[in-house]
């Protein structure tokens, strides 16, 4: 038996929304690779996963996040 259990510590106020259980939590109940957050509230835990497409969109579509050839030549030229 274990004599030091290591838990994540969370907060109260603290929201995350867990990827596995697909569902918001008070305080972190789930590994940190299984959550997002933390959040301000609630409502920002529920809308985790539109917010992580938003923002996926964003990224995909910023131009500087693409590498292109110093050339300005793509490789679909």
């Amino acid at each position: 038996m274990a004599l030091f259990k290591k838990r994540t510590a969370g907060k109260p106020g603290e929201w995350y929304y867990c990827l596995e259980h697909q569902k918001v939590e008070e305080g972190p109940d789930c590994p940190g690779k299984d959550r997002f957050g933390p959040y301000a509230s609630r409502q920002e835990a529920q809308h985790a996963m539109e917010t992580a497409a938003e923002r996926n969109l964003q990224w995909e579509n910023d131009p500087r996040w693409h590498d292109a050839p110093s050339g300005g030549k793509t490789d679909e030229d």
